[in-house]
């Protein structure tokens, strides 16, 4: 299984199974197969593969897509909380996942819209 879908992977079943993710795990369908595939496309593209995400669905604009979702410092930390998991399972590479780590926690940061 290619790297970012077995992150993808590993980020979904942390966001089903760990107590904190509950409130995270609300803000989704119970059928994950779509996001999974767009979670999928959209790293490919922004860790620098091809525009998997972009020919599909425009520029991310990902605050956007996600204003209808009440997003504070408990939303961010438990979806932080599941990407590290799965980095950590994923990323061999130490100072990858640490770089990987410091971009997704900017992203997770901005992507509040509530205190």
């Amino acid at each position: 299984m290619p790297l970012l879908e077995l992150l993808v992977d590993r980020f979904y079943q942390r966001m089903d199974t760990l107590p904190e993710a509950k409130i995270i795990r609300a803000m989704h369908a119970d059928d994950l197969g779509l996001i999974r595939d767009m979670l999928k496309r959209y790293l490919t593209e922004w860790t620098g593969g091809p525009r998997l995400y972009s020919v599909e669905k425009g520029h991310p604009r990902l605050r956007q897509r996600h204003i209808g979702f009440s997003i504070g410092d408990a939303e961010r930390d438990a979806w932080m909380a599941c990407m590290r998991g799965a980095l950590e399972e994923t990323v061999t590479d130490r100072a990858a996942r640490q770089d990987l780590d410091k971009a997704l926690s900017g992203l997770a940061d901005w992507m509040r819209n509530r205190n």
